[in-house]
């Protein structure tokens, strides 16, 4: 009897910046992908120096190393679903547009990493104009989290109302479907993100995990959505799902280091890990 083929693994490509602490960009990226049992590629953006307490100091790629990059991973191995998040310049921004393009990448996301989740602007308004132009339209879904969603609407945002209003108004730049993110908004909506793809609005909620140590839920996020479209399901059960998963990742999430740190990305295995023993109660 001929053995039956191995079982076709979906591969998933991450675009995005390294982060030395492990707790976003590729590193959590991959860890995702791993944990919904896709295989996990990478094309790195740029190199950052940083811990739960900040970033210390970013260096970019050379635009040409990333389009290498994404060209070595698809044309041998084929991907099933692309994310990308920091991009930082705008030169990168359009290199990788135009490989999304002519490689033909089906089911991008797109996570901005425009502004970070306390206002703060990451990229330059050039960078931010080029990512409206070139990218976005290109995506199968957008994650903006509130401020990022401010600047894409042209609006501000303090109440669900304004998020759906915000959602349709993004849309228009050309992305299948936006996900507008509450984790920047207070109270209720700290835990509700609003889904629109020009036809049908959702407003998509989950329990508020109470936890000083967030760092990489929008990479997680994204990262999830891109894991779950790879397994074939639709863009609404993919984000539905990715949700679930950053949710209870916030629940094991790991207080390492002496500032914020990561969601559990493994956290069936965190589960399975005793207590340590103090050094009262050990035994030799």
């Amino acid at each position: 009897m001929t053995p039956a083929p191995p079982p076709i693994i979906p591969v998933a490509l991450t675009i995005a910046g390294s982060d030395s602490g492990g707790g976003a960009g590729i590193q959590a990226d991959l860890r995702t992908f791993a944990f919904h049992c896709v295989h996990g590629t990478s094309a790195l953006t740029c190199i950052t120096a940083q811990n739960t307490v900040g970033v210390t100091r970013v260096d970019a790629l050379p635009p040409e190393a990333v389009v290498a990059q994404i060209e070595a991973v698809v044309s041998d191995i084929g991907v099933q679903a692309t994310k990308t998040g920091m991009l930082l310049n705008q030169e990168i921004m359009a290199a990788v547009a135009e490989q999304v393009k002519r490689l033909h990448l089906q089911n991008l996301v797109v996570d901005p990493v425009m502004v970070s989740r306390t206002g703060a602007q990451l990229i330059s308004d050039d960078a931010i104009a080029t990512l409206q132009s070139v990218l976005i339209p290109l995506a199968t879904i957008l994650t903006p989290n509130r401020y990022e969603a401010q600047i894409l609407a042209a609006m501000e945002i303090h109440s669900l109302v304004d998020m759906q209003q915000a959602a349709q108004k993004i849309h228009q730049l050309g992305a299948q479907a936006v996900l507008v993110k509450g984790g920047g908004m207070s109270g209720d909506l700290h835990s509700v993100d609003v889904w629109f793809d020009g036809q049908q609005g959702h407003i998509l909620q989950t329990e508020v995990v109470s936890t000083p140590h967030t760092h990489g839920t929008g990479c997680t996020l994204s990262a999830a959505i891109a894991a779950n479209l790879a397994l074939g399901q639709s863009p609404l059960i993919a984000t539905q799902n990715a949700k679930a998963y950053v949710t209870e990742a916030l629940k094991y999430a790991l207080a390492i280091g002496q500032g914020q740190g990561p969601v559990g990305h493994f956290f069936p295995l965190v589960k399975s890990v005793p207590a340590p023993q103090s050094a009262g109660t050990a035994r030799g």
